[in-house]
């Protein structure tokens, strides 16, 4: 049996949900297809919204509707080893007047919300579809078929925004057969349930205001950091670890994720909670050096799916990526279907509209941003030398002091070198 549409989504998470929504809101009979029982019951996510402009404006109500947890008026970065850590932290009254700065969520809940406003204004949601194939007709695409289903889903043109793997994208020859993993990252996630009371109290919180916090020398020498977001009952804590790393390493991402929770500086932060449930996720990690093809005859392709994520060492930003490029992916299919035309010469208006948006100027500014994180030192040595500054900085026994730029000097000549200090200085200098 063949199903009918004007266009199709693969993916109903951040970027396809958006996409579906801009098109449904434009008139368009549109099929959101997605392989999970829900939206986002397949995504782990422990990390932060940050603001959505775009969608602002095809949502105006969309802060005061969507389901978001606590926004971030605290953020903070812990350089650790294994016996010591030195926490440095950013608090102002703007971030708590101004709370778009960023809220953190649970993707199975936002996603779902999310998808159902596009159900609302029009949209078709498949769930439990797996898509397996392009149906092409006359060498465009005319549609897709579901695994396990007979027949197929028919429309002249696809979204494909079904993650960073994206099955769709390789079929349609957009991108890689096989992906560099000096290019792609893994993400492990707990979530612990955590009284909220106990939560505002040890992080000093009132209201829904919510605390950001990045781990630094906390993966076992492996290219990566670690996390902890609070939610209003709950705290998403996890680690990020960049792939080949973790590959060449030999350790494996559970064992390193046991060690990081017994932390001494952790295991505070954790201590009292229960464990509700523990996921990974492949992440892009590539930044601009990592973008397929983004057109093709009859499909776009947007989101993670487009390796639309822009790692800097920062911040780590992709949900907020994810549906603006879906935005302008759907505006683009509304205009093809007003011209009647899906080929690449009418579909590449997407390319254009991204050139033109903050999405592609952050990934152009910051293409450099993984050469930095490439930096081995960084999630080993520079952890160290900070805690050892900071320890003979606060030491009082009875000798006397060294003077501030005489400490950092003797510090970095005897635990990293100055010419690889100053060499790690400029590439990050480059990089940022």
């Amino acid at each position: 049996m063949t199903r009918s549409f004007q266009v199709i989504v693969v993916g109903a998470g951040p970027a396809g949900s958006s996409a579906a929504l801009t098109m449904a809101r434009a008139g368009l009979d549109v099929a959101l297809v997605e392989r999970g029982t829900f939206p986002g019951e397949k995504n782990m996510f422990g990390g932060i919204l940050h603001r959505m402009t775009s969608i602002e404006e095809v949502f105006p109500e969309f802060w005061a509707e969507a389901p978001l947890e606590r926004h971030i008026a605290k953020k903070g970065t812990t350089f650790m080893t294994g016996e010591a850590s030195f926490h440095v932290q950013h608090e102002t009254v703007s971030f708590d007047r101004t709370p778009y700065n960023g809220y953190t969520i649970f993707r199975p809940r936002f996603d779902r919300w999310l998808a159902q406003e596009a159900v609302k204004a029009g949209a078709t949601l498949i769930t439990r579809a797996t898509v397996e194939d392009l149906v092409y007709q006359d060498g465009r695409i005319a549609g897709v078929t579901i695994l396990g289903r007979t027949g197929r889903i028919s429309a002249p043109v696809v979204v494909a925004a079904d993650g960073v793997l994206s099955f769709m994208a390789k079929k349609a020859g957009l991108r890689r057969p096989s992906f560099d993993p000096g290019q792609m990252a893994v993400g492990v996630k707990a979530l612990i349930d955590m009284p909220r009371e106990m939560i505002d109290d040890r992080f000093g919180l009132v209201r829904d205001q919510g605390f950001a916090n990045e781990f630094v020398g906390c993966t076992g020498g492996v290219r990566g950091g670690g996390f902890l977001y609070t939610n209003y009952d709950s705290l998403s804590v996890g680690l990020v670890f960049h792939l080949a790393s973790l590959r060449t390493s030999g350790k494996t991402p559970y064992d390193l994720f046991n060690a990081f929770l017994e932390q001494p500086q952790v295991a505070k932060l954790v201590r009292g909670g229960r464990l509700q449930e523990y996921s990974a996720h492949v992440i892009p990690e590539g930044g601009y050096a990592m973008i397929p093809e983004l057109v093709g005859n009859g499909i776009l392709v947007a989101g993670d799916a487009a390796a639309f994520c822009n790692a800097t060492g920062v911040n780590l930003e992709g949900i907020n990526l994810a549906s603006h490029t879906g935005i302008l992916a759907g505006r683009t299919v509304v205009e093809a279907h007003e011209r009647n035309d899906f080929t690449t010469k009418t579909l590449n208006r997407y390319k254009e509209r991204l050139n033109f948006s903050w999405v592609m100027k952050d990934l152009k500014g910051f293409r450099n941003a993984p050469k930095m994180l490439h930096i081995d030192r960084i999630y080993n040595e520079y952890p160290d030398l900070v805690c050892s500054m900071m320890e003979h900085l606060y030491r009082i026994d009875g000798t006397p002091k060294t003077s501030i730029p005489k400490l950092i000097l003797r510090e970095v000549r005897e635990k990293i070198g100055l010419g690889k200090t100053l060499s790690d200085i400029l590439t990050a200098w480059r990089a940022l």
